[in-house]
């Protein structure tokens, strides 16, 4: 239903603001004026997952653990859920990952930048029990590392920054972003395409033959030449065409055949055509290569 991502420096209060959006979204699907649907509230978090402050001190073991929050962020994300994410979300190639993911199971997102100072995020750092720390090095480095989440990209938008100052939340805006917010088409390159079946370009090829055949056997046993035609394809496909008043020949039959079959050959590979998913069954090519030829004979 929507996905609210955090972003923020390591320590900066991230899991207080998801907390605080949580409880506000709970309080308004509790709340007796509201109408709607209800939804369930999922935060996943490094803490939920049980990942380690120490997975974030070199790229080997930050990769994978990136990879589990992303699995499991994919596993949650549905149209029943309002998902938090609660993780440092530093990397922006990472956000943009995550908001595609979004677009894919058609969510609503919204971005929430909770800023503090480095110096802010090194005393609470400091402050936390030693099992719950980062080092050191490891937070500097996430700091110097970190990519802020920008309004005017799409993959951060809506954006909400909430200053270290700010005792609430824009909760009305957050409410109405993830309620009522665009949701965003899933891109093309994350669909998945269906193959034709194998029997695809038998099928176009024997089709458009017998389509070719039955139009030069019905203008030699008509003696007309133009007008509507009854074509029998196969004993049991009968299809209609309107012609031009005059004969056509086999050869234009077959070019305009040649042309038909070359551009649907890319489709058996590509799985659509158009836009549109493709019907391979006989009577659908019969149809498709009737009306091309009504189109393009004159």
């Amino acid at each position: 239903m929507a996905l609210i991502t955090i972003s923020g420096y390591p320590c900066s209060g991230k899991t207080w603001r998801a907390k605080q959006i949580s409880d506000f979204i709970e309080s308004k699907l509790n709340d007796p004026e509201y109408t709607g649907p209800q939804y369930k509230i999922v935060v996943i978090s490094d803490h939920s997952l049980n990942i380690s402050r120490s997975a974030y001190n070199d790229s080997r073991s930050e990769k994978p653990a990136r990879g589990t929050l992303f699995t499991n962020l994919q596993r949650q994300i549905s149209p029943n859920n309002i998902v938090i994410l609660d993780a440092p979300n530093y990397i922006k190639g990472f956000r943009y990952q995550i908001y595609c993911a979004a677009r894919e199971f058609k969510v609503r997102v919204a971005t929430v930048f909770v800023v503090s100072t480095p110096d802010q995020c090194r005393a609470r750092n400091e402050a936390r029990p030693e099992g719950e720390r980062y080092t050191a090095d490891t937070l500097d480095n996430l700091i110097q590392r970190f990519e802020e989440p920008s309004s005017m990209v799409r993959w951060d938008s809506p954006l909400f920054t909430l200053l270290w100052t700010d005792d609430g939340i824009p909760s009305s805006d957050i409410w109405k972003a993830i309620m009522s917010g665009d949701v965003k088409p899933p891109n093309s390159g994350t669909l998945s395409i269906t193959k034709a079946p194998t029997d695809a370009l038998l099928n176009l090829e024997n089709t458009t033959l017998a389509t070719v055949s039955a139009i030069m056997s019905e203008q030699s046993s008509s003696g007309s030449y133009g007008g509507p035609m009854q074509l029998a394809i196969t004993p049991t496909l009968t299809i209609k065409i309107m012609l031009r008043g005059r004969n056509v020949t086999l050869s234009e039959l077959q070019r305009l055949k040649r042309q038909f079959v070359t551009v649907h050959k890319k489709a058996i590979t590509l799985g659509t055509t158009e836009k549109g998913a493709v019907d391979w069954q006989e009577q659908s090519i019969a149809a498709k290569f009737v009306t091309y030829l009504e189109e393009h004979l004159h």
